[in-house]
């Protein structure tokens, strides 16, 4: 019991050899076999998080309230409506849980990679805009709201918050576990502080296709939603923050959906879930747990190489025009598939692939 309870502690805190060291003696395997087992688990666990954590967590609240240990649910529950704007004000990152060493296992799982093309100012603000969603926007969570791929070296003195659906801050444990990463509600309120109240140096990835996109994700499909999204530009242009295109190689590859066409009823309950709740249901597939010639919950692991283009510099206008907003947001959509286009080759794609904007 022990030496079970010692790997899970390096399994979370401790340092890569560490672990290994700890498997190794507790089960004789070789070292390759050990950082593939590890490799799975702390993809699963994300997997299991971003699927079930939040409805888990209260169901299991809710259960706890009805039990002699009442009290501790009732005290989170005070806690939770106390501390429930934190995620509107910048949440509250911990460095501690960004530099676990799981997160370095999900990294080379894939493997994830960040590329850096150009140097950020930290006396400006920026907007990341992040594309494709894909299925769960796997490289956006590990390059961003990780230390795996080294952002805060990359990019010293930038913070990153990664921006997602506002509803799943309101999930208890879930909405502090995302917090810890530095990942923030994707509403007006918390763009405008983390922008306009929290100083300099500041860098919102949003993953601008959303949902929508997420509907059309495929592998071997390079296409975005973007012709119509235009409220970051307005958010940029109002706080005078630079807007950064980044393009995921690979993120469409690492699973696969089944695409109902537009018009069919598959796609029209897809619609009705996006509008009313925030979020598009997929029928999709990776790899299974101990096969991957079998279905199930683990991606594909497939490279995913996220590049972070060059800063547009943006202007401070309080109430942009919309001829405003169209002019910098069509300078975004041509920044967007000049970076494409020249790192398309490098990362695995033909000459001849066009970037796809919808």
């Amino acid at each position: 019991f022990a030496n079970v309870t010692l790997l899970l502690f390096f399994f979370f805190l401790g340092t890569g050899s560490s672990i290994l060291s700890a498997l190794q003696d507790l089960f004789w395997l070789s070292k390759s076999k050990v950082e593939k087992q590890l490799q799975i688990i702390s993809v699963l666990q994300w997997v299991l998080t971003f699927l079930i954590m939040g409805i888990a967590c209260t169901l299991i609240l809710m259960y706890i309230l009805c039990t002699d240990c009442w009290a501790i649910a009732a005290l989170y529950l005070a806690w939770l409506v106390f501390d429930w704007n934190t995620p509107k004000k910048g949440g509250r990152r911990s460095q501690w849980v960004r530099n676990w060493a799981i997160w370095r296992y999900f990294r080379d799982y894939f493997p994830i990679r960040l590329v850096k093309t150009h140097n950020l100012l930290t006396t400006r603000n920026y907007i990341f805009g992040y594309h494709p969603h894909g299925i769960m926007g796997l490289g956006a969570f590990c390059n961003f709201s990780t230390e795996a791929t080294g952002v805060s070296q990359k990019f010293p003195g930038i913070r990153p918050y990664l921006a997602t659906l506002a509803g799943n801050f309101r999930m208890p444990i879930l909405r502090d576990y995302l917090m810890s990463g530095g990942i923030c509600p994707v509403n007006r309120d918390s763009i405008d502080y983390i922008l306009s109240k929290n100083g300099s140096g500041n860098a919102i990835i949003i993953v601008v296709g959303g949902a929508a996109e997420s509907l059309n994700c495929t592998p071997g499909k390079n296409s975005v939603t973007l012709k119509n999204r235009k409220g970051f530009v307005k958010l940029a242009l109002r706080h005078g923050a630079d807007l950064v295109p980044v393009y995921s190689f690979g993120e469409n590859e690492v699973y696969k959906q089944v695409i109902f066409e537009e018009g069919s009823w598959g796609r029209w309950v897809q619609k009705k879930f996006q509008k009313h709740i925030g979020f598009a249901p997929c029928i999709f597939h990776g790899r299974g747990l101990f096969s991957s010639n079998t279905w199930g919950l683990l991606p594909y692991p497939k490279p995913i190489t996220t590049v972070v283009g060059e800063p547009i510099t943006i202007p401070k206008i309080d109430n942009p025009s919309q001829r405003e907003v169209d002019f910098y947001h069509s300078i975004y959509v041509d920044s967007l598939i000049k970076l494409f286009d020249k790192y398309k080759s490098k990362f695995g794609l033909p000459e001849t692939e066009v970037l796809e904007v919808n």
